[in-house]
């Protein structure tokens, strides 16, 4: 599912001991949603030569950042094709959706994680959930407010995963995209909105 970015020639595996150890530290989040295999280590790696394609789109690695994998496999009723197949690949995968990325604080995290997405105050273009296709927007969004660690002493900034369904999708502008949801939609179908247009499969931290 993840070993998509471990290509053998460019990349190495995860650390070990930035892994379970660091994210039991910070997360006050139960371990029935990580999957730690799956985890990546980018913090020290640096953008390869390579072009990377994601649901047909573009994708940028997370280069910089450590990522906890989060337990998504057969989640959902429709399978997994949205993930993608495994192995490093610079093409799609049938069925697979595009990556985005979506800044937010640690209490927000554990309530996507724990959850799942709900709209946010900021409703420049509509109601929704928004993410973008570059890291770097993500990252004005992710805030360090509250979130150093008090075993450690560090600053960090949170940024989540996601896979997000292009059918549903709206494109505002090339680093904004919106899951659109109408004011007065019901909690269950909002519920439903969310589940079927933007997944979370990984939660991405940064040392400030």
């Amino acid at each position: 599912m993840f070993v998509d970015d471990k290509k053998k020639s460019q990349e190495t595996p995860r650390s070990e001991s930035a892994s379970p150890s660091l994210r039991k530290e910070l997360f006050v989040i139960s371990d029935d949603f990580f999957d730690p295999k799956f985890d990546f280590d980018f913090t020290n790696m640096s953008k390869p030569n390579d072009a990377c394609m994601r649901g047909d789109e573009p994708y940028t690695r997370p280069y910089g950042w450590m990522r906890f994998a989060l337990k998504v496999r057969d989640k959902y009723p429709d399978g997994n094709a949205w993930l993608g197949t495994d192995g490093w690949r610079s093409r799609s995968a049938l069925g697979e959706w595009p990556v985005s990325y979506h800044g937010t604080d640690l209490h927000g995290a554990a309530g996507i994680i724990q959850s799942q997405y709900m709209p946010g105050d900021r409703q420049a273009y509509g109601r929704g959930i928004y993410s973008s296709p570059d890291i770097n927007v993500a990252y004005m969004f992710a805030k360090i407010k509250n979130f150093i660690s008090q075993k450690n002493g560090n600053t960090y900034k949170v940024i989540m995963q996601n896979r997000i369904n292009p059918q549903i999708r709206e494109i505002k502008t090339k680093d904004i995209w919106l899951v659109p949801i109408p004011e007065g939609t019901s909690v269950e179908e909002e519920k439903n909105i969310v589940e079927s247009s933007i997944r979370p499969y990984g939660l991405l931290l940064k040392k400030m």
